[in-house]
């Protein structure tokens, strides 16, 4: 990932294992929701973070290896652009340097109050990001 991803670091509980021994793979989407999430709470001003929701439209998961109870798992997560009101994002979830699962998500800012669509001004959204 690029310098500019933000980790978040993620705990497996019991309750995230399946019948065959390993996290479950619905898990994995409760995990990348968490981490864009809490990016979006980071780097954004606090207003911003009050006056916008989000929701996720589409995600695309390719799973590498599972993941276990006693593991160590970071989501790192980068922004990869923003058009109107949907922003996609791309969250790779390791075990250490082992790559357990790439996502590439789609999400939707939202109003707050009216529930509605929401573009993010120009200078919340070049907060997360990349540098190009």
């Amino acid at each position: 990932m690029p310098s500019a991803a933000f980790r978040y670091p993620i705990g497996i509980a019991p309750g995230d294992i399946d019948h065959m021994g390993h996290v479950n793979n619905s898990v994995y989407l409760k995990w990348v929701q968490d981490a864009v999430v809490r990016f979006w709470e980071t780097v954004a001003p606090a207003e911003a973070v009050h006056r916008h929701l989000w929701v996720a439209l589409r995600h695309q998961i390719d799973y590498r290896r599972p993941a276990f109870l006693d593991d160590l798992v970071v989501a790192d997560v980068i922004a990869d652009r923003v058009a109107g009101a949907r922003a996609m994002f791309t969250t790779v979830i390791r075990r250490g340097e082992e790559v357990l699962a790439e996502v590439q998500s789609t999400w939707c800012c939202l109003d707050a109050m009216s529930r509605r669509p929401a573009r993010l001004a120009r200078d919340v959204a070049s907060r997360f990001l990349p540098e190009r």
